[in-house]
């Protein structure tokens, strides 16, 4: 029995002493502004110290904005990471219309809204299981005015509302 114990004392010091995956949102910019709502681009930098791939299980995103929480949602079944390398994923977040409605004291103070993104990585780690990674990244977005969607022609809008993005980062 004392040889079961020391076995598992063994296998447990070597699992946690193992290096795990880490993740960082590298940035967050203004995807898509339509009347259903507002999409954001997570990009995400991943690292997997092992040399297999990792399959990615799922992600799940929870979006903040005045303390409320304005939209949930999952990734299911994103892909998987490189074996041995950093793997960039993009992951797009869908806040519906009547959340940003919501926001209204906020966008009318000075026209943009303050964010935090919280996200969790479910990775099925081999012989450990899945673990969660999580992430979070707060930042402000400028949204566009009235005269930048109408600008110019209609296939530049999408690079002014990059552009509007961008400057709030």
């Amino acid at each position: 029995m004392e040889i079961v114990e020391q076995a598992k004392n063994f296998v447990a010091e070597k699992v946690a002493n193992m290096p795990m995956p880490e993740a960082t949102i590298k940035d967050v910019d203004l995807k898509g502004f339509g009347l259903d709502g507002i999409t954001l681009l997570a990009m995400v930098s991943v690292s997997n110290p092992y040399f297999v791939p990792i399959p990615i299980g799922e992600i799940v995103y929870k979006v903040k904005s005045g303390g409320d929480v304005i939209a949930t949602g999952s990734i299911p079944d994103p892909g998987s990471l490189k074996a041995s390398d950093s793997t960039m994923l993009e992951v797009t977040v869908k806040v519906a219309h009547s959340a940003v409605v919501s926001l209204v004291k906020d966008i009318a103070a000075d026209w943009d809204i303050d964010y935090l993104i919280e996200l969790g990585m479910i990775l099925d780690l081999p012989i450990i299981g899945n673990i969660t990674i999580p992430m979070s990244y707060k930042g402000e977005m400028k949204l566009p005015t009235f005269s930048d969607l109408f600008k110019g022609n209609p296939e530049n809008n999408s690079e002014s509302l990059e552009a509007h993005a961008d400057r709030a980062n």
